[in-house]
């Protein structure tokens, strides 16, 4: 259960500013045979798109406070993060699995507004399916 626990909080942390490395553990514990693979994909997957639904909520509640410090992105990342977004709509979420460019993208469609049913369907698509490929490389079939 602890690697499980341990599997989600990467997951989840590596969606977020947070520097986490979710696949290497993914990796370690499907090699491992000690979990089910689809248990495993299945608790990766949740915790990286919670982890999304985390900064769209930072991006939808927070939004008022982007000069400020503290909070996580650059004004260079929201411009090109909205930039993408607005160009490709909600159709630039199945790039949120990308590094550098994902996480902006989610805080992007929180503060444009996007539709937290739709954005969750978009990113667990996106997030799920790299875990998909990610494991099947893994196994030899792709």
């Amino acid at each position: 259960m602890l690697a499980l626990l341990s599997l989600f909080f990467a997951a989840l942390l590596a969606a977020t500013l947070i520097p986490a490395q979710s696949e290497a553990l993914l990796l370690g514990l499907m090699w491992s045979g000690s979990h089910a693979i689809a248990l495993l994909w299945l608790v990766a997957t949740v915790g990286n798109v919670l982890g999304s639904v985390l900064n769209w909520l930072l991006g939808r509640y927070l939004s008022h406070h982007a000069d400020h410090r503290w909070f996580p992105f650059s004004a260079k990342q929201m411009e090109r993060a909205s930039y993408g977004y607005q160009r490709w709509g909600y159709w630039s979420l199945l790039a949120s699995w990308v590094p550098i460019i994902g996480d902006p993208l989610t805080l992007a469609a929180g503060i444009l507004r996007e539709p937290l049913w739709r954005f969750i369907l978009i990113v667990t698509l996106a997030k799920g399916g790299r875990y998909l490929v990610l494991i099947l490389i893994a196994r030899g079939y792709l």
